[in-house]
């Protein structure tokens, strides 16, 4: 399982407002290229090309539940699925977190899978995300 890895930035963005963890609309978008926890926006990311199934800027990651327990903040998403169709997706390393409602598409975190992946027509990509422990916690 790859580990969750925060952007520098997601953290002042929190702070000021940015973002609004339980009710902006979140995506996953898949990369071949390392991001760098000084990364800030989507722009600052090469996502893979769109086709065989994958769409530009990715896919929606619904909130399973957001809420705080005695002063511990836990954001818990559904796991996202991408389906490869009429040909190979290329091959992707990276899955990157980012608010889509943010003015400026404010990146949140990635995980690092540690080698390239392909995935074949026909095959699926999960990115499975901890429905228990979610995918971060503020304490």
């Amino acid at each position: 399982m790859a580990s969750f890895n925060k952007f520098n930035s997601f953290v002042e963005a929190l702070a000021e407002k940015v973002h609004n963890l339980q009710s902006d609309v979140l995506k996953v978008l898949l990369s071949s290229a390392a991001p760098t926890a000084t990364n800030a926006l989507k722009t600052d990311i090469t996502e893979i090309a769109a086709g065989n199934g994958y769409t530009a800027g990715g896919a929606q990651a619904t909130q399973a539940s957001s809420a705080q327990t005695t002063g511990t903040y836990t954001l818990v998403l559904n796991d996202v699925t991408f389906t490869a169709a009429g040909g190979s997706l290329p091959a992707l390393r990276y899955a990157l977190l980012y608010n889509v409602t943010a003015t400026n598409k404010e990146l949140i975190g990635w995980w690092d899978y540690g080698s390239s992946i392909t995935i074949n027509n026909g095959e699926t990509f999960t990115v499975d995300f901890d429905g228990t422990n979610g995918v971060l916690t503020i304490a």
